[in-house]
């Protein structure tokens, strides 16, 4: 398994060995708010994100978006995909998503892991036992991970 990367509010997205693909990830705003369809649950965290650069036919990448508190421990996370985000003449994809937060008052921000979750359906070691199908993305996190 590939090392997780540094989560930021920004990241360049890279591959499985670390290296940049050529695609960054932002967060471009964030807000705690009742979802439309649920307002009886409460706030929950909205983002609006973007994905930069993603080439013209490819299959996109995919990165983690986590709900982290004031340490930087995670609350929630998605994975959030490019492709399937609503493509703009600029070339980017932009879209939004929600996370549902136990406590959405310890919500002190949204972050991305820049590892390409894309190819984690790869083949597994199970599948291939000489090497397991290559370096796969770092385990996905989860609460109570520090970011």
């Amino acid at each position: 398994m590939a090392e997780r990367g540094e989560a930021g509010a920004s990241v360049q997205v890279v591959d499985t060995s670390g290296r940049p693909v050529g695609v960054t990830a932002e967060i471009v705003e964030w807000r705690l708010e009742p979802h439309p369809q649920t307002p009886n649950e409460g706030n929950q965290a909205h983002f609006h994100y973007r994905f930069n650069s993603v080439a013209e036919g490819s299959t996109g990448s995919a990165v983690q978006a986590c709900a982290v508190d004031e340490r930087r421990v995670a609350l929630m996370c998605t994975t959030i995909y490019s492709s399937a985000a609503w493509s703009k003449p600029d070339g980017t994809r932009t879209d939004d998503g929600w996370l549902t937060v136990e406590h959405p008052e310890r919500v002190a921000g949204v972050l991305l892991i820049p590892n390409d979750q894309s190819g984690k359906d790869g083949r597994s070691c199970e599948q291939d036992a000489k090497d397991g199908g290559g370096v796969h993305p770092p385990k996905t996190a989860s609460a109570g991970d520090q970011l």
